[in-house]
């Protein structure tokens, strides 16, 4: 079955979700509520136009009509990916038509007050906007309405329409918006939503294969600005066209649910489909974003083209990113130095990174050289454990610091544009505080679990690195994540620090001392201080900012696929209660076990020896709850 055949619409994908009614809008912080009422209590008064049997979902300023109620799949998660993209095309809109001299107008936006380091640069600025001004009115581009000069974006995979019908009514400056899907159901769907919310004028409907529209507009002319993929699973069979058929300079907007492939689970399925090993470790999930944008790079470098990524987010139980995608034989030789293979100790976490490339700068000349390596030796010079190596991952930022400045400023200045507007706020602040030319992480209880100790507060970790002189930040897809540039002697030294500093009780300490790590003292200059700093507290915990929220909800998370003879939104919960404390009862009836000749043991005989030994083997074994029965035999007994 095609990819392409698992985002009709009747699969449970989030795109076909959509927002609560009034009564249960998303609260302040950004988190959708439990909904009080019935499906049929929100339907009482239909509107008009709905064929018997349709209900409507509203999210945003869409309203997205379905076939019936039971074959509405409605996933509230998915509404914060949504009201990210809209803000992060939105601001690529209003950088990439301010070079067309075209200024897109966003509804209850204040006029934007660009801050810079340099109070000169800023007047400068004001004079020469002043002085353009006067000269000559710019072209406005609002939202709703069609933009002759604007961008060009595909939905490749669109199910229900939902996210097109949104960047219609959302997202100024667009000149068309394409909503494809290979179901023909779905493609009529599109359509009808597209009149309903009265965008028939901007929303175009398609039925074709994805991969397929895509490569056959690879033409310079013909490439979108945007193309936002977010199939149900993997979207590898799609990075391939996706980055041929996107303009240069355009925007990728790519989302991938399959956590379990890309978070270590099945490493060899992650090299096939990504061409990169995934390996388990706690940094897994910022590993997934640099495995993604690997293999973005790496496809894309075969025709010539870069990439240049400006938000990477992992979210819930997916993870979503945005490239930008450039045209340049130069750049692209300077992508080898972009890769690094991860050399993780299964031990202690300790992790180095390799580079698979080397460029040095020869005047105005570029040198490239294969690496040398590896930056470990057999063994883990702080336990001595082996070592895993996975990867190549994207080593450089995974982040446009700028860029996503501008979407933070835009979304905390109109808070009431998106239903999650208190949780973007919150992401994108952890995002700008990353120290974004440092890769991975670690985690600080992960740290205490391996020298069995009591966990340090966050805090005094933190404060302990920045008195040493290092840098320090927390990760957004980690709630305990420590991001240093402190190399793992340090980490460790300052952990031995906090063990003699704590005064552990003696059978503790004796524990402590089988372990590789007391075997020698600290060597730091001196003793690690852990005094709490100033700045050892990010500003966006200072602010109470929601940044890693609770569900909200019972099932809070992915939803099963949905199906033509509805009833979706329970298959999931039947199939888990079925399944739950599935190895945990017991069976009492005997005749219900299986009997089998046991092969983990052998007779055991000793032909030196005159007396009857007792012959190890087995007469049953009893598959009961993974409990395994043996009875010891005499020589004089039966064997089985």
């Amino acid at each position: 079955m095609p990819n392409n055949l698992k985002t009709s619409l009747w699969d449970s994908r989030s795109s076909t979700t959509g927002p609560l009614p009034a009564s249960t809008k998303p609260s302040a912080e950004g988190v959708s509520p439990p909904p009080t009422d019935t499906v049929s209590d929100k339907q009482k008064t239909p509107p008009a136009g709905l064929l018997p049997g349709e209900t409507v979902v509203q999210e945003g300023k869409a309203s997205i009509l379905f076939p019936s109620a039971n074959e509405v799949f409605y996933n509230p998660v998915q509404e914060f990916n949504r009201d990210l993209t809209c803000a992060v095309i939105t601001e690529f809109a209003r950088d990439v038509l301010a070079q067309r001299g075209v200024k897109v107008l966003v509804p209850g936006e204040k006029e934007r007050v660009v801050v810079s380091l340099s109070e000169e640069t800023n007047e400068a600025d004001a004079q020469t906007e002043e002085k353009n001004e006067a000269e000559e009115p710019p072209v406005t581009a609002p939202v709703g309405e069609k933009c002759e000069h604007g961008l060009r974006v595909l939905e490749g995979l669109a199910a229900s329409g939902l996210r097109s019908v949104r960047f219609a009514l959302e997202v100024p400056g667009l000149q068309s918006v394409t909503a494809n899907d290979f179901s023909t159901k779905a493609a009529a769907l599109i359509a009808r939503n597209a009149q309903y919310n009265g965008v028939s004028h901007l929303l175009r409907a398609s039925c074709r294969d994805a991969s397929m529209l895509m490569y056959e507009m690879r033409g310079k002319k013909e490439r979108y600005d945007v193309i936002d993929l977010d199939p149900y699973g993997s979207p590898a069979s799609f990075l391939d066209a996706a980055v041929q058929a996107v303009s240069d300079g355009g925007l990728l907007c790519i989302t991938c649910t399959d956590m379990a492939v890309m978070a270590g689970n099945s490493g060899e399925t992650c090299y096939s489909k990504y061409g990169s090993v995934s390996i388990k470790a706690k940094y897994c999930h910022e590993m997934a974003l640099r495995i993604i944008l690997h293999s973005l790079d790496q496809r894309a470098g075969v025709y010539q083209r870069y990439i240049r990524p400006l938000l990477s987010v992992s979210v819930d139980f997916y993870i979503r990113v945005f490239v930008r995608v450039f045209t340049g034989q130069a750049t692209v030789k300077n992508s080898a130095s972009k890769q690094a293979l991860v050399y993780n100790c299964v031990g202690c976490g300790s992790f180095h990174l390799q580079k698979m490339g080397r460029r040095t700068s020869n005047g105005k000349h570029m040198k490239y050289s294969a690496a040398t390596g590896p930056p470990v030796g057999p063994e883990c010079e702080h336990c001595g454990q082996r070592h895993q190596m996975g990867g190549p991952i994207w080593a450089e930022p995974i982040c446009d610091l700028a860029f996503v400045q501008k979407v933070l400023s835009a979304v905390s200045g109109n808070p009431s544009r998106f239903g999650t507007s208190k949780r973007i706020e919150g992401m994108l602040s952890m995002v700008t505080e990353e120290l974004e030319d440092v890769p991975l992480y670690y985690t600080v209880d992960s740290l205490s679990s391996t020298i069995h100790c009591n966990t340090p507060p966050l805090l005094q970790f933190r404060s302990a690195l920045l008195h040493a002189g290092y840098r320090v930040s927390l990760s957004h897809a980690c709630k305990n994540a420590i991001k240093t540039d402190a190399p793992p002697a340090a980490i460790w030294d300052i952990m031995r620090c906090w063990v003699n500093m704590i005064h552990l009780q003696q059978k503790k300490k004796e524990i402590l001392e089988l372990f590789f790590f007391f075997s020698q003292p600290p060597t730091l200059h001196r003793q690690a201080c852990f005094t709490v700093r100033e700045d050892a507290n990010p500003q966006s915990r200072k602010r109470h900012l929601t940044r890693f929220q609770e569900n909200p909800q019972a099932f809070w998370g992915p939803k099963a696929r949905a199906r033509a003879g509805g009833g979706s939104s329970t298959d999931l919960q039947d199939k888990r209660k079925k399944c739950q404390n599935k190895r945990k009862n017991q069976i009492t009836d005997s005749s219900q076990l299986k009997n089998f000749p046991c092969k983990r043991f052998r007779q055991v005989s000793s032909p030196t020896s005159k007396k009857p030994k007792r012959k190890l083997c087995a007469l049953l074994c009893l598959d009961q709850s993974r409990f395994i029965t043996h009875k010891m035999l005499t020589e004089g007994e039966t064997n089985i």
